[in-house]
């Protein structure tokens, strides 16, 4: 029997489940917990999250429980789903499926990707699947490109509508066999706050908010503040915000290069205030969808250099509202210099992103597009 799809109406909020591999802290996560919560407060989705890899006890379950959102656990559901996990992790979400009354999917994350579309043509329950970032991109490793593509060509055909978060990714998914039509582009956004930046005031600080593993590269910055020390004689402080497999290496390579004001912070929950202590904000990636790291930055108000890809030309259209470098250490280095070198540009350059950041990241914007993409999805 084909299941009959609801309508979004007024009189009973819509059941959306969203799935996510992972909860750790990351941008994927951040993203879910500001997109719920931006959902709940519209009084037309009640939403519920079901986490795989640390499920119940991961800080993301922890942040949502504070803001009353239902976590569900898929404990077969990791990065790597080999076929016994997979129909482990497919029967475990079936199971809420059934018990539960679920109007529509939302998956997040390539793993989750596969087995919420799995289970949804299963059940016929309306799949949604946001993407955060093609892993068959430019810029990707070929042994992952690959198969990537292979698997989202498999399974667009059982999406009801792909999110994308970039106009670029949008593009990507012109080469997968999806209508047009069941294609959004939903830009990030971030949750306001009152913790503002001061980047013409001294002391001089560079932070890079990151999860400390691939596609980041910590390791540039570390290498580009090596060169900024020999040309001015002394160091500039970095603080890089984030947990991850690759701490212990960036250790060891600060200490090589001799900087000792080099500060590794580890997951913390005050990210907003630690931005608001520095001047510049970097992020230095061999590629990104819409990288959360730099919104954050843009709504501190700091000046922000980073890597020259596709999703952060968008977040940053022109030299108003920040530097956009090569992949680098020495552009890296030359970019930090420029910008020490002129306060009142970097005084500019962060009221601008500021200002960027208001008009087009604002979580209600990000709500309404995805409420947009819902009542596609059901049609």
């Amino acid at each position: 029997m084909t299941r009959i799809a609801p309508v979004l109406a007024p009189d009973r909020p819509l059941t959306v489940l969203h799935v996510i591999t992972k909860g750790e802290v990351g941008g994927a996560q951040t993203h879910v917990r500001t997109l719920c919560k931006a959902l709940q407060t519209t009084g037309r989705v009640r939403p519920l999250v079901a986490i795989g890899d640390q499920g119940i006890s991961s800080p993301l379950a922890r942040a949502l429980h504070q803001e009353g959102i239902p976590v569900l656990e898929i404990p077969s559901l990791g990065n790597r789903l080999s076929p016994s996990a997979l129909r482990r992790a497919v029967r475990g979400l079936r199971h809420y499926l059934h018990s539960h009354r679920i109007d529509l999917l939302h998956a997040h994350s390539a793993a989750a990707g596969v087995v919420t579309r799995i289970a949804g043509l299963l059940t016929q329950v309306p799949v949604v699947y946001t993407v955060h970032g093609f892993a068959f991109k430019p810029g990707a490793p070929w042994s992952r490109r690959a198969p990537a593509w292979a698997v989202e060509c498999a399974l667009a055909p059982l999406t009801r509508q792909l999110v994308c978060v970039s106009t670029y990714e949008a593009r990507l998914a012109r080469w997968l066999p999806i209508a047009r039509n069941r294609v959004s582009v939903v830009r990030n956004g971030v949750e306001d706050c009152p913790d503002r930046a001061q980047p013409g005031e001294p002391p001089l600080r560079v932070a890079m908010v990151a999860r400390l593993a691939p596609p980041k590269r910590p390791d540039l910055l570390l290498n580009a503040l090596a060169q900024v020390r020999e040309v001015l004689g002394h160091e500039i402080p970095v603080s890089f915000i984030g947990e991850g497999p690759q701490k212990a290496a960036l250790q060891s390579q600060a200490h090589r290069l001799g900087l000792a004001q080099a500060t590794f912070t580890g997951d913390v929950d005050d990210v907003p205030a630690r931005l608001a202590a520095h001047a510049i904000g970097v992020l230095v990636s061999d590629h990104e969808g819409l990288p959360l790291a730099v919104i954050e930055a843009m709504r501190a108000g700091l000046a922000v250099v980073a890597t020259d890809l596709p999703g952060t030309r968008e977040l940053l259209p022109g030299d108003l509202y920040g530097v956009r470098v090569a992949n680098d250490a020495g552009a890296l280095a030359a970019a930090l210099l420029a910008l020490l070198a002129d306060p009142n540009r970097r005084i500019r350059m962060g009221a601008a992103a500021r200002e960027r950041y208001v008009q087009m990241h604002s979580p209600t914007a990000m709500a309404q597009g995805v409420l947009g993409a819902y009542e596609r999805a059901l049609a």
